[in-house]
């Protein structure tokens, strides 16, 4: 069915655009369930080693996220003011970022991946697996960087579907690569890392290929060339959310290290599958915001508030009944699916525990992150990094640190601290938002 941005229903081009989108992300966790699953039946030390680096990638691949927010914001404002000449510029755009962040972050990460385990404060006997992972893992970081943020730029224009045939093909692909190196070939961590590269490759350029093959976005490459104005514009939206990505990822190493060091590897590899267990409910919300942001940017295109007023309501309403099922869900079948990921009884029991406690927040989550689309696709992007920065900081990481150095308590109590984090940025992030004059005065302030 043909979105229709112009008349459309708002609540109807919404659901369109959230619907293949929600599903890629949700293929998206899978392909990380698939690396901690398989590996997980070789042993705790095998899951924690994979499971380990987890937070840094996170951190690695919130630089090229920085860059595809600002993309997807200005694209899609391009696109409802109906510039073809500024999409066109802002394509291009894209491109080169994709190069700056690509090349940049993967000559940085393979040659900080000897020493990534040793900061997280891992055991001895998984250091080195570990620092191979991610090493292998961040040698296509270029294919990433596409994937991510031209993904992004196609998303934009309003295609939300090629992008989900990607990943269908690239979940297939990793499944079937993993299969071989793990078991067939019998290179355990190693190969699993081998088959998550490629099938990154593989993803990296099929949204190249699309990419240059969207009308919209075309442009002879010899014509390739870096444009100050725009570019300017560019890391003015990208600076506070990288800087955002980067204090809240860096909180996250901290975090994981501070339950890596502070509590032993089997309770790491507990709190590590619940983690990646917890993926898969509620990145169908991300995939909600990916659409609200668009929305919102054509809306602000179009200096239309009315619609803008819609995709909030929308957008919201969406993402709380989403991830109230999806919570529920995740409390009822918290049992066997932490027995998905390892073969260990200790491991699973203390994983369903930390999924049945968080399940609780899932719908407060949502709202939180579909608030910071708005403000992205406003391209209000400050109020949000101050929001993740204290809360982050100020709640997860400090009570956390209490929690293990100071109280002495457990896992459970962890993890109370991620849901004070969570609750707080939903009030700091909601509050603007209830009352008119706060939504009007963002919306005529944004300068794209």
């Amino acid at each position: 069915m043909k979105i229709d941005f112009k008349n459309g229903s708002t609540t109807k081009n919404l659901i369109l655009l959230s619907i293949p989108v929600v599903i890629e992300q949700l293929l998206i966790t899978l392909t990380q369930y698939v690396d901690t699953a398989m590996v997980g039946q070789l042993g705790e030390n095998a899951t924690a080693s994979v499971s380990l680096t987890t937070t840094i990638t996170w951190l690695i691949n919130s630089i090229s996220f920085a860059a595809s927010i600002a993309v997807m914001t200005l694209i899609a404002s391009s696109i409802g003011s109906q510039d073809r000449k500024k999409t066109v510029i802002l394509s291009k755009q894209s491109l080169i970022l994709t190069f700056i962040f690509g090349i940049a972050v993967g000559a940085i990460s393979i040659g900080a991946s000897p020493f990534i385990p040793v900061w997280m404060g891992a055991a001895e006997d998984i250091r080195y697996d570990a620092s191979i992972y991610f090493a292998i893992t961040s040698i296509p970081m270029l294919f990433r960087s596409a994937t991510i943020i031209l993904g992004d730029a196609i998303r934009a224009t309003g295609d939300t579907k090629s992008t989900m045939y990607v990943v269908i093909t690239q979940n297939i692909f990793n499944v079937g690569l993993n299969y071989l190196f793990i078991y067939v070939l019998g290179l355990g961590v190693l190969g699993a890392a081998i088959a998550t590269a490629i099938s990154h490759t593989f993803s990296g350029i099929a949204i190249f290929i699309i990419y240059r093959k969207k009308a919209c976005l075309y442009y002879p490459m010899k014509e390739l060339r870096y444009d100050k104005v725009t570019m300017r514009i560019c890391w003015r939206l990208i600076f506070p959310v990288l800087l955002t990505h980067i204090a809240t990822r860096m909180a996250h190493v901290v975090f994981s290290g501070l339950v890596s060091s502070g509590m032993g590897t089997t309770i790491f590899a507990s709190h590590s599958i619940a983690i990646t267990a917890e993926g898969l409910f509620y990145v169908g919300g991300f995939g909600i915001q990916i659409a609200v942001q668009t929305m919102v940017g054509m809306a602000v295109g179009e200096r239309n508030y009315k619609k803008f007023e819609e995709v909030v309501r929308s957008g919201s309403l969406m993402v709380l009944i989403f991830m109230t099922v999806t919570g529920a869900i995740m409390y009822l079948i918290s049992d066997p699916l932490a027995s998905f990921f390892t073969i260990s009884d200790e491991v699973a029991k203390l994983s369903a525990e930390m999924l049945r406690l968080i399940a609780f927040t899932e719908p407060l989550f949502g709202v939180m992150i579909i608030m910071q689309g708005i403000y992205y696709g406003l391209g209000q992007n400050r109020y949000p990094m101050i929001g993740e920065i204290i809360s982050m900081w100020g709640v997860r990481v400090v009570f956390t640190y209490l929690v293990i150095n100071v109280w002495h308590l457990g896992l459970r109590e962890v993890w109370f601290c991620m849901m004070a984090d969570i609750i707080f940025k939903m009030l700091f992030f909601t509050l603007p938002m209830l009352f008119k004059r706060s939504r009007e005065s963002f919306f005529n302030r944004s300068f794209i």
